[in-house]
């Protein structure tokens, strides 16, 4: 089992923290650093400046919001970012949620997996460097009745440029089995990981592949220490944020994934505390399983213990994220987890 990690919003003053990290990363043998993108720094402008810090490690995008740019420019974007770092770049794509899309980028929140679709059609006609021609129900290129012209990129076609994609409801695993490289999974645990692989391996079927034939990431939160418990109760809010705020009442797909593995009573109680404005409530009520089965939590032989579980359903890459550990600790803590992976064989 490979490890990624992951950066988030560039701040003033942290982008020397965040490079150094990765640099070690890489001097670790970390595959993958991966740049995300919410209401905060965009993702792709973090692997610009990371591609001219380092030389061996891969860059993903993940993700870059469909909503926010037409694919066209996602595709310009993303063969820009191979070019500038010699052939590392990993395009991660994902269709949000109605509160960021319609939010922020004030884009109808309607048909996510057909956009979907449609952008990785058009992105993979892109970086085959053919003429951009496609009529859909959400794009068309050109369009129809004006004076635009099909057009390529003038850009190197790169037609094997990796896409991962960012799925949990059913339907959009289903997809990612069938036609992406690589699946970006959250809300994953390996004691409920029928819950989306079921999915994955029924569209993988459809084109004749196997789950094999997809890497499969997952998001891992790592916290190490003696004090479980204190542990534990610090990445209760985090998951009653995802039960409440990741989406709408009607619409949270992270929320849907907890249900699907057997939560459901506890996710959507959650979710109304939350969305009635009872915060703390919310994080109270976040039972012990769904952060210790959905993370890896305890001392360093209960996390390797959860290592060898994610490794054991077939996870090919565990995307590492120390959400809970001060900055100036979090290349000591990679070295350990690296360790530990590495003991797995």
């Amino acid at each position: 089992m490979k490890l990624a990690v992951s950066v988030g919003s560039i701040t003033t003053g942290n982008i020397v923290s965040i490079t150094e990290f990765v640099q070690h990363a890489e001097k670790l043998g970390v595959t993958c650093v991966w740049s995300h993108e919410a209401w905060g720094s965009d993702a792709a402008t973090p692997l610009a400046y990371l591609a001219a810090k380092t030389s061996r490690i891969r860059l993903g995008c993940g993700v870059f919001q469909i909503s926010a740019r037409v694919p066209s420019m996602i595709a310009m974007t993303a063969l820009t970012l191979d070019a500038l770092s010699e052939g590392r770049f990993i395009l991660g794509l994902g269709a949000s949620g109605p509160r960021v899309v319609e939010g922020l980028h004030g884009v109808a929140y309607n048909g996510p997996l057909s956009r979907l679709r449609e952008t990785v059609d058009i992105v993979r006609l892109a970086c085959r460097g053919q003429k951009l021609t496609y009529k859909g129900k959400y794009h068309e290129l050109p369009r129809t009745g004006g004076e635009g012209q099909p057009l390529r990129l003038d850009l190197t076609p790169r037609p094997d440029l990796p896409i991962y994609l960012a799925t949990l409801g059913p339907k959009a695993l289903e997809y990612t089995g069938a036609t992406a490289n690589g699946w970006l999974g959250t809300s994953f645990s390996p004691e409920h990981a029928a819950a989306h692989m079921k999915h994955l391996q029924r569209g993988a079927e459809t084109t004749g592949r196997k789950l094999t034939d997809i890497d499969l990431q997952v998001t891992c939160n790592v916290a190490i220490g003696d004090n479980v418990e204190a542990l534990i109760a610090a990445r209760k809010p985090a998951i009653a944020f995802a039960m409440g705020a990741m989406g709408s009442a009607k619409t949270n797909f992270y929320n849907d994934a907890y249900c699907r593995a057997g939560f459901a009573e506890d996710a959507r109680a959650i979710q109304d505390l939350w969305l009635g404005g009872q915060r703390e409530e919310a994080a109270a009520r976040v039972p012990t399983e769904m952060v210790t089965q959905f993370s890896a939590v305890g001392t360093s032989a209960m996390v390797r213990e959860r290592f060898a579980a994610y490794n054991a359903v077939g996870i090919d890459c565990l995307n590492v994220r120390f959400d809970g550990t001060p900055e100036a600790e979090r290349c000591a803590v990679l070295e350990e987890v690296c360790a530990m992976v590495n003991s797995l064989g």
